[in-house]
């Protein structure tokens, strides 16, 4: 029974809490309309004291106005609660002031006794004073502020708005923090309008406080004299002090309230809190040796008070001379441990937007994989592709736009790169992926596929036979794993198509904080930013990565100044780039696996090239079927083995092979002699025969 009660704890306190305001409300009403013995009196006068600290509190520890969003409507029933206050003792002064000091209550008593001293002359001054600093310094500064600070918010809003759709198209905000900042800037515009309008309850409360006095003032030496029969002295000194100690106990909460509101429109934005943020600007040893070296000339000057102004030098200067010791310190900084990785890629369905270069679009059965309500395990998997490949290729690849195509059927899925569809396929979003990799045996219950990134044979099965197919030897992957290994192998394909002048002018502004000069020396002279990012292009296309940016573009720097032409560069930068190249192939104790051709078809292909200027039709089509049938062949023992190797050519024909294989080896690197390092080992797998063998 007890353990069956626990969870209606939760909906308990939600019902007070939902509760309460509605309550302390109708209190209000109650204050200004029954009678309320002084002892209450007393709690709510000491309770409203006390929600005026706090909120004052509250003021000067936010680091920006928004930490405290809920001041106006605050203000707004801390004033009702001290006016409903004021009327309840007005009621108890008026009908009982003829009983003494100490019929109103003893906060009342107290504040118009211990305050002022008992003298109700000198508290109509200390009131009108405060009364002045409340309305006309503390208030009436504020509601300028606000009103001047809500005029320039909701002016500067349609800017921060296009600043936030600028960062969102350039991607350097995701679609989430997009909309927090949107939410904030209207709440920011929100939050100042509101401020404006409620100045004004101070302002009126410290008017309302006036008049309250005024009507107790008059009230007890009309009713004094006629309805108790007292004289005119004796009602003044009763009446007056108890409409005096009544306003100071309204009139101090509203000033410190007027403080806070004053101290919420004059903050500016901070990681600090205001003491911490007066602190950090007063704490310089700069500030106060002229404080103290001006206060100690006073002292020593003829009839100055020096018991109290050398002191106070001499607590200046001290103040200094620690500051500046402080400084001198050494700064011990702690090694920040690893942040984690911010996700860049987060989208949600609201944010889907025209424009992308990167779109998946998926048929409407697996909407499931992207439903947020659900994980949306497949962006997750996502942003792991875009971050990953961002670093393996050196820039940042663009957002992938996800939405559902009613076009496509109900388990398809489209991949597409500046608008062409690069693949295609389709999976089960209930099933699992189980992959014959070569090292399964036995068959397996569910429906045969293909996998559609590597073509291996593949079988879909139920998730609970996933065990069985691993013991079999299948590697088991989910749906979203199969559907983002496919869009990583498209992107790593066409990331040269992916890369734009934004992304190297990026490049360069990076390489620039480290070396100025390199940069100096490319771009944009000798060679502008549109041949430097078809050069980029071009060696993406050939998979080389742009991580070690500064090496290339050292090596493009020199080649620049030999040719323009964004081929010829590729073609010059390439010897000092091969080192990057075979990295991928092997490892620093494996020879390089290569082929190559033989000695006969290599002079028949370079005359071939020197005939035709151009380089659009250097093989004859016949011959150069048969070189990718033969060299299809010499590879499909390596493909199968997944052994990577590298084609090896004379330089002046490696372009030419490149276009000639990349259809049927796009993987494949086509390299000159000069691209492989002296001391790398090399073991040549296959050589391509002479032109009468390919003819045989």
């Amino acid at each position: 029974m007890a353990a069956a009660a626990l969870p209606a704890a939760p909906a308990k306190n939600g019902w007070i809490k939902s509760a309460a305001l509605p309550t302390a409300t109708l209190l209000l009403v109650v204050l200004m309309t029954v009678p309320i013995p002084t002892a209450l009196l007393d709690i709510f006068f000491v309770m409203n004291i006390a929600i005026s600290l706090a909120v004052l509190m509250v003021a000067l520890n936010a680091q920006k106005p928004l930490d405290f969003s809920a001041f106006p409507t605050v203000l707004l029933f801390a004033t009702l609660f001290r006016l409903g206050l004021n009327v309840a003792s007005t009621r108890v002064v008026l009908g009982h002031g003829h009983e003494g000091e100490s019929a109103a209550g003893h906060v009342i008593e107290a504040f118009g006794t211990f305050l002022i001293g008992g003298d109700y002359v000198v508290g109509l001054f200390v009131f009108a004073i405060l009364v002045i600093i409340n309305m006309i310094v503390v208030t009436k500064g504020a509601g300028r502020v606000s009103e001047v600070s809500a005029r320039f918010t909701l002016d500067a809003l349609p800017g921060k708005q296009m600043a936030i759709d600028a960062d969102l198209n350039a991607g350097l905000i995701t679609p989430d923090e997009a909309k927090a900042r949107r939410i904030e800037v209207s709440t920011e515009a929100d939050f100042y309008g509101s401020m404006d309008g409620s100045s004004k309850f101070v302002k009126g409360d410290a008017i309302a406080g006036l008049l309250i006095l005024a009507a107790n003032i008059i009230g007890g030496l009309i009713l004094g004299p006629v309805s108790h029969g007292l004289t005119i002295g004796d009602a003044a000194h009763t009446y007056v002090l108890l409409a005096i100690g009544d306003a100071l106990v309204a009139q101090i909460p509203s000033l410190m309230l007027s403080i806070a509101a004053a101290a919420i429109v004059t903050r500016v934005a901070s990681s600090q809190d205001l003491a911490g943020q007066i602190g950090t600007q007063f704490g310089s040893a700069r500030t106060w040796t002229p404080v103290a070296g001006i206060l100690g000339l006073m002292g020593v000057l003829p009839g100055m008070p020096h018991l109290v102004i050398l002191p106070a030098a001499a607590v200046a200067g001290f103040t200094a001379w620690k500051l500046r010791q402080n400084a001198r310190r050494p700064v011990v900084v702690e090694e920040a441990a690893p942040a984690e990785p911010v996700d860049p890629s987060r989208i949600g369905w609201d944010e889907v937007g025209e424009g992308m270069q990167i779109n998946l679009d998926i048929g409407y059965g697996l909407v499931p994989l992207v439903d947020e309500r659900r994980g949306a395990p497949l962006m997750g998997r996502i942003t792991g592709v875009r971050r990953q490949l961002s670093k393996d290729l050196g820039f940042v690849l663009p957002q992938v736009r996800v939405r559902d195509d009613i076009n496509l059927a109900p388990y398809t899925y489209r991949i597409l790169v500046n608008g062409v569809i690069v693949g295609e396929d389709q999976v089960s979003p209930d099933e699992m992926l189980a992959l014959d990799t070569g090292q399964g045996f036995g068959a397996l219950r569910g429906k045969t596929a293909q996998d559609p990134t590597f073509g291996l044979p593949a079988t879909w099965i139920a998730p609970g036979d996933a065990d069985e197919a691993t013991g079999m030897g299948y590697l088991v992957v989910d749906p979203g794993t199969v559907m983002a290994t496919h869009l990583n192998h498209q992107l790593g394909s066409h990331a040269s198509e992916l890369l734009g002048a934004d992304e190297v002018q990026a490049l360069l502004d990076g390489l620039k904080e480290r070396s100025p000069q390199l940069v100096a020396s490319l771009s944009p002279q000798p060679l502008p930013l549109t041949t430097l990012t078809q050069v980029l292009k071009g060696l993406l296309a050939e998979n080389i990565p742009l991580k070690e940016f500064r090496r290339i573009a050292a090596a493009v720097a020199v080649a620049a100044q030999r040719s323009a032409d964004a081929e010829e560069i590729i073609e010059l930068i390439r010897p000092e780039l091969g080192g990057l190249i075979i990295q991928k192939l092997c490892g620093v104790r494996e020879p390089l696996r290569v082929m190559t051709l033989e000695g006969g078809l290599e002079g028949l292909l370079g005359q071939a090239v020197r005939s035709d200027p151009s380089r659009r039709h250097a093989i004859e089509p016949d011959l150069g079927r048969r070189i990718v049938d033969a060299l299809t062949q010499a590879a499909q023992p390596l493909v199968n083995e997944a052994k990577p190797f590298a084609l090896v050519v004379q330089p002046a024909i490696r372009l030419a092979i490149r276009k000639l294989v990349r259809t049927c080896l796009p993987d494949v690197p086509v390299m000159s002699f000069f691209e492989v390092p002296e001391e790398k080992a090399v073991e040549v797998v296959a050589v391509i025969g002479a032109p009468q063998a390919l003819a045989a």
